[in-house]
């Protein structure tokens, strides 16, 4: 399973549900300006939990907060190796 295109699946999938706007989703977006509120985010990182069996947030107390949407993939990448 390609890591980055299940985060883009989920991600268009939680926006269109919960009604919000995505703007193109570059590796250098800041999540504050995905479009994304809380809620969507709690949403989509249990969805990727189911997906790929692992919450790196949890895994990790040293886990660096993703601020863009590159290093967000790159949280979960980095994880599922």
């Amino acid at each position: 399973m390609n890591v980055r295109n299940e985060i883009v699946t989920q991600v268009k999938q939680v926006a269109q549900e919960q009604k919000k706007r995505l703007p193109p989703l570059t590796d250098g977006l800041e999540l504050l300006n995905s479009g994304l509120d809380s809620l969507c985010f709690a949403i989509l990182v249990s969805r990727l939990e189911d997906s790929f069996g692992l919450d790196p947030f949890a895994a990790s107390e040293d886990a660096p907060f993703p601020v863009t949407f590159g290093d967000f993939v790159n949280l979960y990448e980095h994880v599922a190796k």
